[in-house]
């Protein structure tokens, strides 16, 4: 019950943090269609950089080099035989 009661104090806690993190940054409403239109141009060309990005790396991402099998980097010293 305390494990409940702490998880859902903590998720209350941060959502209160990020409504007033939105209040202290200043949004506001406005109902200009040129601020709109700007504010929509702005998100379309931060998506398709969002997407570029994400499809960059795999681009020039190395490849990976995968182990042999039998090669390991932890060797076992030789047995002693016998006497």
């Amino acid at each position: 019950m305390k494990k409940v009661s702490l998880a859902v104090l903590i998720s209350l806690s941060a959502l209160t943090g990020a409504a007033y993190a939105q209040t202290e940054n200043g949004v506001m409403m406005s109902t200009d269609p040129a601020r709109a239109a700007d504010v929509e141009q702005r998100a379309q060309d931060l998506q398709s950089r969002q997407e570029a990005a994400a499809q960059a790396p795999a681009e020039k991402m190395p490849m990976k080099h995968h182990k042999k099998e039998g090669h390991s980097h932890h060797h076992k010293a030789p047995a002693k035989a016998a006497e």
